[in-house]
């Protein structure tokens, strides 16, 4: 028998969701800070304790686990309840905290990067199914755009703060100096989430998980595929590779996502091309300033707030229009002005363009991503079947790893392919941003099949 709460009238601070909505910002702020101080001080933990050719798998890994907590937790969460399996992934991402404050070398500390993955698919992924199960339908996108917002203050001061931390106390308090904040909301969250219970879906979470790891593993060949140098070998490895995702793929998504069919697939199919759009690009704006403009990494940083700080208007945008707009226009009008933002700061690669035009290019890229991908999780939120909303959060959140994984994946492999035939890095970024833009291209055609008010 579901004894799963309904959602209630009311705003996202009334005293019915306060600790709800206080608990799921601080969980993803703690997880925005971890992110970003992770970039920030891992040259200074291989320095230490070696291990550099292996430095991408603290990223990769992460990501490619996250696959399988995604898909896990959100099935979990409609059998069982939202409160269990946020707090295991909130217990898995807090112990591999203290495992990597503790590491002693490179393979270890991925190891717990992976255990990390695994956490915060299942954060991720249950707390939008808590913003889908928890709140009417009128206070949704304001949350929406309170989680968007919890990007904000880690995007503004993390990399500075962990810098910081890493200059006085070292790069493992970073790691140790979070542990108790993630204990402590991922606690408060779920205590919350406990009046959520189950809806009553069968339980497939464990009938996913082989089908999680065979996405994971397909995902994680193609992009060594991508490095390969000989392109045939690249074009076989990888074709095997895409047997075996492309299938798990389309079992982890709502039937019709690879074909994207109106309603709920499209929306899925939408969020993994604009992730794959926007960070792939923004993957290579730093290289693009840095390397090929000969500005300072502060230039480089001022790029990335800005499109951090105009992503979270774009969010408010969305809280804002979206009781009164078409889903459909407000998707378009977002991945348009993400197309336009990619193009401009594109262009900043030619010398006779300013390089301050990049961080103002950049800004319009992230207006357009934040209104865009906030409309996008509504959407899936919206059109989720009743009963089902973890496993359409599961479904969006997994489009979203998968695309940013191949989206800067690919842009890895074009700069190492272009760099290993003499070409210059900026031709490589100017090749990435390209395919970045014909990804938001793509993601606009397809946005005229969602919805356009509320199912």
């Amino acid at each position: 028998m579901s004894t799963s709460t309904s959602t209630t009238s009311g705003g996202v601070w009334d005293s019915a969701h306060r600790v709800l909505t206080l608990g799921l910002i601080l969980t993803v702020s703690m997880a925005a800070f971890e992110n970003l101080a992770v970039a920030t001080i891992l040259p200074a933990t291989v320095s230490e304790i070696g291990g550099l050719p292996l430095y991408g798998w603290v990223f990769s890994g992460f990501m490619l686990s996250e696959i399988i907590g995604i898909s896990v937790a959100g099935r979990a969460g409609d059998a069982r309840g939202l409160a269990p399996p946020f707090a295991v992934g909130g217990a898995l991402f807090s112990i591999a905290l203290f495992g990597a404050g503790a590491a002693g070398s490179m393979p270890v500390l991925i190891a717990c990067r992976v255990l990390q993955g695994l956490g915060a698919g299942a954060i991720s992924t249950l707390a939008y199914a808590a913003v889908a199960r928890g709140y009417a339908e009128s206070a949704r996108p304001r949350m929406l755009a309170l989680l968007s917002t919890a990007w904000v203050v880690p995007g503004l001061i993390g990399p500075a703060l962990a810098a910081g931390v890493h200059a006085y106390l070292g790069w493992r308090w970073v790691f140790l100096g979070l542990a108790p904040f993630s204990v402590g909301s991922v606690a408060l969250a779920a205590q919350a989430l406990r009046g959520l219970g189950p809806s009553g879906a069968a339980d497939t979470a464990g009938n996913q998980t082989a089908a999680a790891a065979g996405l994971a593993a397909g995902v994680a060949v193609l992009l060594f595929a991508l490095s390969l140098e000989q392109l045939p070998v690249t074009l076989a490895v990888g074709g095997a590779a895409a047997a075996v995702a492309l299938p798990t793929f389309r079992r982890l998504t709502p039937a019709g996502t690879l074909r994207g069919r109106a309603g709920l697939p499209a929306a899925v199919a939408v969020m993994g091309l604009l992730s794959a759009a926007f960070f792939g690009a923004e993957a290579f704006v730093p290289l693009s300033l840095t390397e090929v403009r000969q500005r300072s990494v502060a230039f480089a940083g001022i790029a990335l707030t800005a499109a951090t700080v105009s992503w979270t208007t774009g969010a408010w945008l969305q809280a804002r229009l979206a009781p009164r707009r078409s889903r459909r226009a407000l998707v378009a009008v977002g991945l348009v002005l993400l197309a336009v933002g990619i193009a401009g700061t594109g262009g900043v690669l030619a010398p006779s363009l300013p390089a301050e035009v990049a961080p103002v290019a950049w800004a319009v890229a992230g207006l357009g991503i934040g209104l865009a991908y906030s409309t996008t999780a509504l959407v899936v939120l919206e059109c989720a079947p009743p009963g089902e909303e973890g496993s359409a959060s599961s479904a969006m959140q997994l489009a979203n790893v998968v695309g940013t994984a191949i989206g800067t994946g690919v842009g890895g492999a074009v700069l190492a392919r272009v760099s290993a035939r003499g070409g210059s890095t900026a031709a490589a970024i100017a090749l990435t941003d390209a395919l970045a833009f014909l990804a938001a291209c793509a993601a606009t055609a397809l946005s005229a099949r969602l919805p356009g008010k509320p199912p």
